[in-house]
């Protein structure tokens, strides 16, 4: 059997690299492209040393814990104990996760008589399974894998940091009432100019049994400014609370939103009801969220009430 130690050590040199620079993107860490360079190198290095039957003594458990440190230390330094298992702990994890992946495609793709052929059949009557992964499968399953882990465990992360600013919305208006989820948004700074009432925004969608179809479809069209012009000729039971506020769009000159005038706005957020009665609620066409997670706009005004 011919050995290409080049080629594994270049395909373990990726490899490494890759999993080392998933790891600085979870830990937030900004490391010198040298240092990750090095700390995969001496990956790569052990992986190669490993063939060697004179160096077969490094093939255990204490070595193999020596060079993971030390890959974390030439990577990412020390930076006290916490921070270095911490990093250390998350270079496991993401080694864990796409070898896992790796071998589960592995399998996946193999065919029945494959899957026997890998099962041994031990003289005391066990059974043990043999792993025979070419390098053209690794190198062409572990980039997708890196990034797919990366990816599913970035947008967790966010969205578990998005939870904190998610609060309940209670609209009420006479008899109606409508239930939501918003988004306190710091960068809100939307108010009407004359009476500097702070305007919060909300799906139209939301309120689709009460706003007349012809009024959803301008609404979602952005044309509140036609629709306000034509109201004399409709019937509707808010038009006394309606507004139109001006705002600037991105990349666009002024454009209106159509507001309603509400009786109040409760808003439940760590486990505080922040009752708010000077408040307007705008009416977006569109979708505030693409997986709606929330489906309102809160102006960050209205928390601070709490205080």
């Amino acid at each position: 059997m011919v050995v290409y130690l080049d080629l594994i050590f270049l395909a373990n040199l990726l490899i490494d690299g890759a999993i080392l620079s998933v790891t600085a993107r979870i830990r937030h860490i900004r490391p010198s492209p040298w240092r990750l360079f090095a700390s995969a190198v001496l990956g790569a290095s052990y992986v190669v040393m490993m063939l060697m039957p004179s160096l077969s003594f490094m093939f255990t458990f204490a070595v193999k814990c020596l060079f993971s440190l030390a890959m974390i230390a030439i990577a990412f330094g020390f930076g006290g104990l916490q921070t270095f298992l911490r990093n250390l702990g998350t270079f496991y994890l993401v080694n864990f996760a796409v070898a896992g992946g790796m071998f589960g495609i592995h399998y996946f793709m193999r065919s029945p008589g494959q899957v026997m052929n890998g099962i041994l059949v031990t003289s005391s009557g066990g059974l043990a399974h043999r792993i025979d992964v070419g390098l053209l499968f690794v190198l062409l399953t572990v980039p997708p894998l890196v990034w797919m882990f990366k990816s599913v465990f970035v947008s967790a992360k966010r969205r578990k940091e998005l939870t904190h600013y998610l609060a309940e919305v209670r609209i009420r208006i006479d008899d109606f009432e409508s239930v939501c989820t918003g988004l306190i948004d710091t960068g809100n700074r939307l108010y009407d100019p004359l009476t500097r009432t702070p305007v919060m925004v909300i799906e139209a969608a939301q309120w689709n049994g009460v706003l007349p179809d012809s009024w959803l479809n301008r609404i979602k069209r952005s044309e509140v400014d036609q629709l306000v012009a034509g109201i004399a000729d409709d019937t509707f039971v808010w038009q006394d609370r309606l507004r139109l506020i001006p705002y600037r769009g991105v990349n666009r000159g002024t454009q209106f939103m159509l507001a309603v005038k509400p009786d109040k706005v409760v808003i439940v957020h760590n486990e505080a009801e922040i009752v708010n009665e000077k408040v307007l609620v705008g009416l977006d066409g569109g979708k505030l969220c693409a997986d709606g997670s929330y489906q309102a706009i809160i102006h960050p005004t209205l928390v601070q009430l709490e205080a």
